[in-house]
């Protein structure tokens, strides 16, 4: 036993067994194509199975990646084809034999404007790891390399992959512990400005692709006061170097993070005015997730099933906590005030109380079925779903209300979230259950928690908020309205009135309207848009209107009552008891 200890320390086990290294070309970024070399060695298989992931961590639907893949080769070291073939949606079965050392190609078209899929043309390569690199399940804990040939025409590789110092001849090197790094380290291949700045004695790299009209010298003095701030929550920031890969495009698409980088998509002109503090939002989204998520997580998502659907309940607490850090780190950092901070969240739970959909789906429902609704949605989505990003905001909020009041003002969520870092990331290394997030956060506030969880997060019911913000100086008004409504949204599409969208139980709904009719009158009268929408907002309740309605382009009419609907509706005041509470949550 002594001397196969000694020889685990002097050989890590990522020796042992198969190895996989990656080679990347993109000799005509023109046609979309990235072409990739795996280079398997080692091998005892007589057939080895190549899987394509189905989906990319932190964004919860399955993409079908392998949709994009032209058709799979294999050879051997000498050159020699071997038999392939199609196993399931996303896997290959190669007929190895007794070869040890096989080379895998294929072409991968990418063309997708995403942070979650790749794309390449003649301004530059995206790579989104998940999209674009293979593997085989028995080696997926094994190290490796990727080397990349960039087109002649781009001469900058931005990635948070460690560069191999050593290697020699064309190409640029990267190495990787696992497949789960290398899927988790984005690369930006082309001509991109980068930046640097330091912040907590880590070194953060900034790479900007697409012409916008950023300052880097402002922004070198406000990104490293979110990257301040978010780390002093947690107390430490585990990353020596840490990449910012930002696409200014034309249709923004958010961010998405990873362990030691996030990719965000933003308008080019974002950086001015109101779109700046946007901006700077979304950084703080995307950094946080370094600890929430990628560090403080459930247990389901890590290490990852890239073959199906990875379900947790708890997404609410990732990306909701995440999404009430976000404005909070703001007003921390100076770029909110105080009103404009309890304005954002007074903003937040009036969607979320005034929404159909939070009285049909629980936010631990809405975190199942993430990969089915939130990424899928369809006409009748309000009516049935809520965002756990919205809700879980909101209640990431009235926690740490609660934490605030119970401790007068000695504590607060960051010190729970210290927690879950300490036992579950560094302790015990790996995931929590939803039991346990519970228990711990029971045990954190010393109180059972069971009720609120089946009130509020297994449960549809509105959340008291007078309870939970008075004791942390902030008065509640229910300010709640019962008014006359048609309910259904419109919008003019190449001069016709379209509804876009019925609510459950409305007047438009018991009037027998649907998605997609064409409003063609009301009361004799062709409406357009705009005086469709006068008449439906001056009618009182009880009052009626006759529409005609073009449906699969027959005419007809439906005879409307208009009915009472009740809007739940809070205001959100700072009062004058409880002032060092409240100075304390918005610090």
């Amino acid at each position: 036993m002594k001397y196969f200890f000694l020889l685990l320390i002097c050989f890590p086990l990522s020796s042992f067994g198969m190895s996989i290294s990656y080679e990347l070309r993109m000799p005509k970024p023109q046609n979309h194509y990235f072409e990739v070399q795996m280079n398997i060695a080692d091998n005892d298989d007589k057939q080895i199975e190549v899987k394509m992931p189905v989906w990319t961590p932190g964004s919860y639907l399955v993409r079908e990646f392998s949709k994009n893949v032209n058709l799979v080769k294999a050879f051997t070291k000498d050159g020699k084809a071997l038999k392939v073939s199609k196993k399931s949606k996303n896997a290959w079965l190669i007929d190895a034999g007794n070869e040890k050392n096989i080379q895998v190609k294929y072409e991968v078209y990418s063309f997708e404007v995403s942070v979650r899929t790749p794309f390449l043309d003649l301004s530059h390569g995206f790579v989104s790891g998940s999209g674009v690199f293979m593997y085989v399940e028995k080696a997926k804990n094994q190290a490796g390399s990727v080397t990349v040939f960039p087109h002649e025409s781009f001469k900058r590789i931005s990635t948070s992959l460690p560069l191999d110092q050593t290697a020699k001849g064309a190409g640029q090197r990267f190495t990787f512990e696992n497949y789960d790094q290398l899927v988790d380290c984005p690369m930006e291949i082309g001509n991109q400005e980068i930046f640097e700045f330091s912040a907590v004695g880590v070194l953060h790299t900034v790479a900007m692709y697409g012409d916008a009209n950023y300052n880097v010298d402002q922004l070198k003095k406000d990104m490293p006061k979110i990257v301040e701030a978010e780390t002093a929550v947690i107390g430490k920031n585990p990353n020596k170097t840490y990449t910012f890969i930002v696409h200014n495009v034309v249709d923004g698409q958010g961010g998405l993070e990873h362990m030691n980088s996030t990719v965000l998509s933003v308008n080019r002109w974002t950086y001015a005015g109101k779109q700046y503090v946007d901006f700077l939002n979304l950084v703080a989204h995307e950094y946080f997730h370094l600890w929430n998520v990628k560090r403080i997580r459930p247990i389901e998502l890590g290490p990852f099933n890239y073959d199906e659907e990875n379900y947790t309940t708890l997404l609410w607490v990732m990306e909701g906590f995440t999404s009430y850090y976000d404005e909070l780190i703001l007003r921390r950092t100076g770029f909110y005030t105080e009103e404009e901070f309890l304005a954002k969240l007074q903003s937040s739970i009036n969607y979320v109380e005034g929404s159909p959909g939070s009285r049909v789906q629980p936010v631990a429902h809405a975190s199942f079925d993430a990969w089915v609704k939130a990424y899928r949605p369809n006409e009748n989505s309000s009516n049935t779903s809520m965002t756990y990003y919205s809700r879980g905001s909101v209640l990431a909020s009235v926690i740490d209300a609660m934490i605030v009041a119970d401790s007068d003002g000695k504590k607060c969520l960051d010190h729970f979230m210290q927690q879950l870092y300490t036992t579950y990331y560094e302790g015990l290394k790996r995931g929590f259950s939803e039991a346990e997030f519970k228990a711990e956060l029971s045990k954190f506030v010393g109180k059972n928690m069971d009720d609120f969880f089946a009130k509020y997060v297994d449960g549809t019911e509105i959340i008291p908020y007078k309870d939970f913000y008075g004791p942390v100086g902030l008065n509640v008004q229910d300010i709640t309205s019962i008014n006359p409504s048609f309910g259904a949204n419109v919008r003019e599409e190449g001069g016709k009135v379209i509804v876009k969208s019925v609510r459950f139980g409305s007047s438009a709904e018991e009037a027998g309207i649907s998605v997609g009719d064409e409003i063609v009158g009301c009361n004799a009268y062709r409406v357009d848009q705009s005086m469709f929408e006068g008449m439906m907002s001056g009618m009182g309740n009880m009052e009626t209107c006759d529409l005609l309605i073009a449906r699969e382009e027959k005419l007809f009419s439906v005879h409307v009552t208009i009915r009472p609907y009740k809007k739940p509706q809070f205001l959100l005041t700072k009062s004058t008891s409880n002032e060092k509470r409240l100075h304390y949550w918005l610090r």
